[in-house]
């Protein structure tokens, strides 16, 4: 008879339990996101607010801000200038990635509504807003949305362009940032500003804003080009961020190479210049060193001159002189 494998018996029950586990730890991982919460929804000038966060990167480096003309669901529209940028405050996640900092509550330059805006300031781009009403401060509507449409990255970046002679000797590296990138709203998007950001090992992105000319109707597509550049002299592995709306669409690695040109030209700036101040004191030693009486006007010496007075030193050499005569006897 064939061997029958037994399984072992599960009830129902039980394994309805295993499914709502793991459904449960589906729903906490999608879950696992940056977020803030405040101890107060209002506060006036003066006070301040307890900010507690979860979900951020381990050991990240965090900035506070209260910032105006912004709300948790459109991020600051305004960017950094519409926050009160010298009463920010700092705060580094423990290994859960959790934390808690009390910010002083201030005016920010902008009218509200107004929110407490966190972001990272090293690693990878995050951020997160929580509405705070600031009591006595000017409330303005936000301005209309430039596009009334949504732009959704639909194929993979990439950099175009390379480096050339004056990039070797020192020149900022530039390249061209394509993307093509889709309206996914309902109404176009007409002369979209988009944000591009440089950043160099764990240092957060420094943004640019950039406009694109052109309309990119609903439902349409566009390939965006936006040009990017680096310091002078930089070298190393960069990343290219591209932002649209408060949100990041793309990123793509850069990897720069060392500028040798900048090696090279020191290394014979070592070399040649020390040679060179060493010829030129040699030329002033001598120039100035002390010259002795008829040393100018002195011939060199050759050999035959030395023979000559040797040979007229003997009287029975000299041609002249007769020769001794014998006697006789």
């Amino acid at each position: 008879m064939p061997s029958v494998v037994r399984l072992p018996y599960v009830s129902l029950p039980v394994l309805l339990a295993l499914l709502l586990v793991l459904a449960g730890a589906g729903s906490v991982g999608a879950s696992d996101r940056p977020g803030i919460e405040l101890s107060e929804s209002q506060a006036g000038t003066g006070g301040s607010v307890t900010v507690s966060g979860n979900g951020w990167r381990p050991r990240a480096l965090l900035t506070l801000l209260v910032c105006g003309q912004a709300e948790p669901k459109r991020g600051v529209t305004g960017g950094t200038n519409s926050c009160a940028n010298a009463d920010g405050r700092a705060v580094t996640t423990g290994a859960d990635g959790r934390f808690r900092r009390e910010l002083p509550v201030v005016e920010p330059p902008v009218p509200c509504p107004c929110v407490v805006h966190v972001a990272t300031v090293t690693g990878s781009g995050a951020e997160a807003d929580a509405a705070l009403q600031v009591a006595g401060h000017a409330v303005e509507p936000l301005p209309a949305e430039a596009a009334g449409g949504r732009l959704s990255l639909l194929a993979d970046t990439r950099l175009r362009g390379s480096g050339g002679l004056l990039t070797w000797f020192g020149s900022p590296p530039a390249r061209t940032l394509v993307v093509t990138v889709g309206n996914v709203g309902t109404s176009p998007v007409k002369n979209p500003v988009f944000q591009v950001g440089t950043s160099h090992g764990v240092f957060a992105p420094q943004w640019q804003d950039q406009r694109w000319r052109g309309s990119i109707r609903p439902g349409g597509r566009a390939r965006i080009e936006l040009p990017v550049e680096l310091g002078a002299g930089a070298h190393g592995d960069y990343t290219v961020s591209l932002k649209y709306g408060g949100k990041v669409l793309a990123e793509h690695p850069w990897g720069v190479g060392r500028p040798w040109g900048v090696t090279l030209f020191w290394v014979l700036v070592l070399l040649v210049v020390p040679v060179a101040l060493f010829r030129a004191g040699l030329a002033v030693i001598d120039h100035l060193r002390p010259r002795r009486p008829g040393h100018a006007a002195r011939t060199p010496r050759r050999v035959w001159p030395l023979v000559a007075r040797r040979a007229s030193a003997e009287p029975w050499f000299a041609p002249d002189a007769d020769p001794p005569r014998s006697t006789g006897t």
